[in-house]
């Protein structure tokens, strides 16, 4: 029975004997917002979790707004257009988030 879920979801490591360190972020109608997966000697990192989390739930609550990478609640988000394709590091820059 050891390792059913994780071969069931394809992350089991028969060398290894164990699953692979991993999460899924699953949306309220059940849908997977993002998965990452990391191998045994790597660990994850609470901190980035815990803003992915934010960030899928702002944009959730926020129709039509992305979240950039290093985006933090309270910070500015994009309105994706045609506009701004090319343009995403003009319009937002890591400094803007001292802002």
């Amino acid at each position: 029975m050891a390792g059913k879920i994780g071969q069931l979801y394809g992350i089991y490591d028969e060398k290894l004997g164990l699953d692979l360190r991993g999460r899924y972020l699953i949306d309220p109608d059940g849908i997977i917002q993002s998965i990452e997966m990391l191998n045994a000697p790597v660990g994850r990192n609470i901190k980035e979790l815990l803003r992915q989390i934010d960030a899928f739930q702002y944009v959730r609550e926020h129709e039509g707004e992305a979240c950039p990478a290093e985006w933090q609640p309270g910070k500015p988000t994009l309105k994706p257009s045609p506009d701004l394709a090319g343009r995403v590091w003009e319009v937002w820059k890591p400094e803007n988030l001292d802002n």
